[in-house]
């Protein structure tokens, strides 16, 4: 039996969706926080200018800063937030606080509202959740200790004690929702990661199964009709009709194998398909009607060894009955029809166990989206009709 092998490749942003969707998210948002809190910095920065602030160091910190903050969102955007942003947003941020005494006036400096406030909070939160907590957390304590040193040699311990607290809380409740959204969110990946794993081995099962159904309705339908053909006395043993039977089981089978390891071919005719089937049942005297149909390969080969089982099924039990085969075409939809005068029997009596009607005839049929139909009563005959919609 054919085996199924299951073939894996690294995880992509589908496998990791959850995932995926917090990365961008947070790339996003500090892209655009650091943008937005930078430019806005700059007016406030250039507004107040009274000593002792030193316009000579202040127009190239906040020149500095303002391209560094477009620069991060760009690089954000297009390739993520990496170490390297991480690294340096810290380091520039932390320069700019230990600065404050020459950055910012006193006037603006209390109540946590000056810039250099705003752009040390923003580089705590955007750390925060963009670093793992073992880099995040140093460096919000570092941001941190830069402000209190600024802040208190420009003579404000106050505002030094105050934003050193709302520091600290913003790095806080940052890393606690982030390292919770991770979690949560790597639970998800992780469900859906299995949620995948088991619909490809039901697949691979699925279709192990299938191969295992053709090659049993194969058999079914080759050596295991003639011996049971053999066993109930409709082929004589050591005749020449055993040997071209057994000869035309062989030329199916090979047959059967070697159309599986090729691609799959256009249309082919089915009529052709059907006149080969007759020929394979020489006991059988078959009644036969056949037009011109061309269909999908596997169709053919479908419908084709469906009828083989229908004639094998009336040569196993009806052997002097009169058959007919009909192909037609009604309105798209092709048919296929074998009917005898046979003893006929109840379909509804059949064990579950029996493969010949299950498999070899409805079961092969449905497996290329046809229908087929057996209508059969003691006494009536029996007629099997094949039933597929698209031909052309």
């Amino acid at each position: 039996m054919p085996v199924v092998a299951a073939t894996t490749s690294p995880p992509g942003p589908l496998d990791r969706p959850a995932g995926g969707a917090f990365t961008l998210i947070f790339t996003t948002l500090p892209a655009l926080l650091r943008l937005t809190c930078g430019l806005a910095g700059a007016v406030v920065a250039l507004t107040v200018l009274t000593p002792p602030v030193r316009l000579p160091l202040l127009l190239p910190a906040v020149a500095g800063l303002t391209a560094w903050s477009v620069w991060y969102a760009v690089r954000a955007l297009r390739h993520g937030i990496g170490t390297a942003l991480v690294t340096g947003d810290v380091a520039l941020t932390t320069a700019a606080v230990v600065a404050i005494p020459w950055l910012v006036a006193p006037a603006v400096l209390a109540g946590e509202g000056s810039w250099t406030a705003v752009l040390a909070s923003t580089t705590v939160i955007n750390t925060q959740a963009t670093a793992p907590a073992r880099w995040s957390i140093p460096a919000g304590l570092l941001v941190t200790a830069g402000y209190v040193v600024g802040a208190t040699v420009a003579g404000n311990p106050v505002e030094a004690r105050a934003h050193a607290a709302t520091l600290l809380v913003q790095a806080a409740c940052t890393a606690m929702m982030t390292a919770v959204m991770r979690h949560r969110l790597g639970q998800a990946d992780a469900t859906f990661a299995d949620y995948q794993r088991l619909s490809r081995e039901a697949v691979a099962a699925r279709a192990a199964r299938e191969a295992e159904r053709r090659q049993n309705r194969d058999l079914h339908d080759t050596v295991l009709a003639t011996l049971t053909m053999v066993g109930l006395g409709a082929v004589a043993g050591s005749t020449a009709a055993l040997r071209e039977r057994c000869a035309a089981d062989l030329r199916t089978l090979t047959a059967l194998a070697d159309a599986r390891s090729l691609p799959a071919a256009g249309p082919t005719a089915l009529d052709d398909r059907l006149r080969a089937v007759l020929a394979r049942t020489p006991e059988l005297t078959v009644t036969a009607t056949l037009v011109s149909c061309r269909v999908p390969a596997e169709v053919s080969t479908a419908l084709a060894e469906s009828t083989a089982a229908a004639l094998a099924n009336v040569a196993r039990h009806a052997p002097g009955a009169a058959t007919t085969l009909a192909l037609s075409r009604v309105a798209g939809t092709v048919v296929v029809e074998v009917t005898d005068d046979g003893p006929g029997f109840d379909p509804a009596t059949v064990p579950a166990h029996r493969y010949g009607l299950r498999e070899s005839i409805l079961g092969r049929t449905a497996a290329v989206g046809g229908v087929a139909e057996v209508t059969s009563a003691p006494g009536a005959g029996t007629r099997v009709r094949l039933e597929w919609r698209g031909g052309h």
